[in-house]
């Protein structure tokens, strides 16, 4: 085995530079010599278990208030529907615009309840089966998880 002549500085200076940039790794070669420098990011669990609920537009500001978490359905409901992916959920086609589908919205099999951007690809939650909203889980442009629970429809 051929003893590899680095500088420990260059080394720290390799660890230094994916503090300050935010990167996860760097890799230098130069001629048989290879270094390569990474670091494992920390991600915070995220709690799915605790509900949280979409908030009403400014102008449905008459609707009658969404139910305390103990009446409502919770994640066990039989008409869950679960995030198949891992991305961001966004609940309306785009900033300001209306939702897909809110809680009391009557829905048809195959309509869009919801998008789930992964990997800067828009994927359509579709409705497994008509019925109506009584609960959503999620907030527009949160993180899900895969098998997170989304809404509920009855």
């Amino acid at each position: 085995m051929a003893k590899l002549d680095v500088e420990t500085s260059f080394i720290e200076k390799l660890a230094e530079l994916l503090q300050r940039t935010g990167l996860t790794e760097i890799e230098i070669n130069q001629g048989t010599t290879r270094v390569r420098v990474a670091r494992q990011i920390q991600m915070a669990p995220m709690d799915v278990t605790a509900p949280v609920y979409m908030q009403a537009p400014a102008h449905q500001a008459a609707a009658p208030a969404e139910p305390a978490p103990a009446a409502g359905p919770d994640a066990s409901h039989p008409g869950v529907v679960k995030s198949p992916m891992v991305g961001t959920v966004y609940l309306a086609p785009e900033p300001g615009a209306p939702p897909y589908a809110g809680v009391g919205s009557e829905v048809k099999e195959g309509q869009t309840l919801l998008i789930i951007e992964a990997m800067k690809v828009m994927n359509a939650i579709r409705a497994p089966r008509a019925g109506r909203v009584v609960r959503v889980f999620v907030e527009n442009a949160a993180p899900v998880e895969f098998g997170e629970p989304l809404l509920v429809l009855e």
